[in-house]
């Protein structure tokens, strides 16, 4: 099973809350999303009129696609339920939230999903917390290895 994950996010962001969405795309862009051709850098989601849309998520070109190829950074629309809009959006209204992607999948039935994350920023401090604490799961898998 292919399955992109942003790992910048998690270390960026403290993750709030978890929603499962499905994406709107093209034929090419399936494909190119099967080949494991994404990238999340500087990918964000956006709240417009009721809806949820992804911006600079970057999927490469199907390599064996015609001149009807996508658009790589096109806006792509997010399927979610009115009630998780709903939430998202009672949630960005307060100071410090936004709405980050952490990873793209295939469901079981074969839909490309993307999992985004209800996040709050976090401080130097924090992130430094974090590189401290891989470093030392590091070592101890290290350690028990050997």
């Amino acid at each position: 099973m292919i399955s992109l994950i942003n790992r910048q996010a998690t270390f960026t962001y403290f993750i709030e809350d978890k929603f499962e969405a499905g994406l709107q795309l093209l034929g090419t862009e399936v494909k190119s999303l099967r080949e494991g051709k994404a990238s999340f850098n500087d990918a964000y989601c956006l709240l417009e009129e009721g809806e949820v849309w992804i911006k600079s998520l970057h999927i490469a070109p199907y390599s064996h696609g015609s001149h009807a190829n996508h658009d790589p950074i096109r806006t792509r629309k997010l399927l979610l339920q009115k009630r998780e809009i709903k939430k998202i959006e009672s949630r960005l209204k307060e100071k410090g939230y936004t709405v980050v992607p952490l990873k793209i999948f295939f469901s079981s039935k074969g839909f490309a999903k993307v999992e985004i994350g209800l996040a709050r920023g976090k401080k130097q401090a924090d992130k430094r917390e974090s590189l401290k604490k891989k470093q030392a799961e590091r070592e101890m898998k290290r350690d028990l290895s050997d």
